[in-house]
């Protein structure tokens, strides 16, 4: 599998605005309905191998950083014609079986991963309450398993740390590295240059 680093959008950048359909409650999702909160745009998709590797962490993760005051979202950007396990029938499914607290949005037209300059799944984007990116980088260090090669288990240590000094008001102090995954997959014509 081909490994893709994010692109590390630069910091203090302002949230790109979006208006997108969650899969699983049906309305539609704004980035300006989370004014005044710290933000989380998470990119995954349903069959990347890094993103499997941490689906079953996201529960319990994401779920006691909103009660902390954390909104999250996570955004499907793939292109479903040639990736239907990424369709949004079954990120509902998806997200359901995970139990994943969070919205799940479908990005059909890839304009808001190109607005966030998202180039991975995952690739997380954390915004303080004045929506001014403070982290953008990986989950962990760990890695999913490989052919002949162990796995370990995923502890959301970086990204953890950044929400702590986020929802604290504080800058973030830990080194910020690229998380790395599966590139979105774009339709043709959508690629970034």
């Amino acid at each position: 599998m081909a490994i893709t680093p994010s692109t590390m959008l630069p910091l203090g950048t302002v949230a790109p605005e979006f208006a997108l359909p969650d899969t699983v409650s049906g309305k539609v999702i704004t980035r300006s309905s989370f004014d005044g909160t710290p933000l989380l745009v998470l990119f995954i998709c349903n069959h990347c191998p890094f993103v499997k590797h941490l689906r079953g962490h996201f529960g319990p993760f994401f779920r006691d950083a909103m009660k902390r005051g954390l909104a999250v979202v996570a955004i499907s950007a793939n292109d479903v014609a040639e990736y239907p396990e990424d369709a949004p029938a079954l990120m509902t499914r998806e997200a359901a079986a995970a139990g994943w607290p969070f919205p799940y949005l479908y990005d059909e037209s890839q304009a808001v991963a190109r607005a966030y300059r998202a180039a991975c799944t995952p690739d997380f984007f954390l915004f303080g309450k004045d929506h001014r990116l403070a982290y953008r980088g990986r989950y962990d260090a760990t890695r999913p398993a490989r052919a002949g090669q162990a796995g370990s288990a995923p502890t959301g240590s970086d990204l953890g740390s950044a929400i702590a000094d986020v929802l604290a008001g504080r800058p973030v102090a830990i080194e910020q590295k690229p998380s790395m995954g599966c590139n979105i997959k774009w339709k043709p014509g959508n690629e970034p240059a």
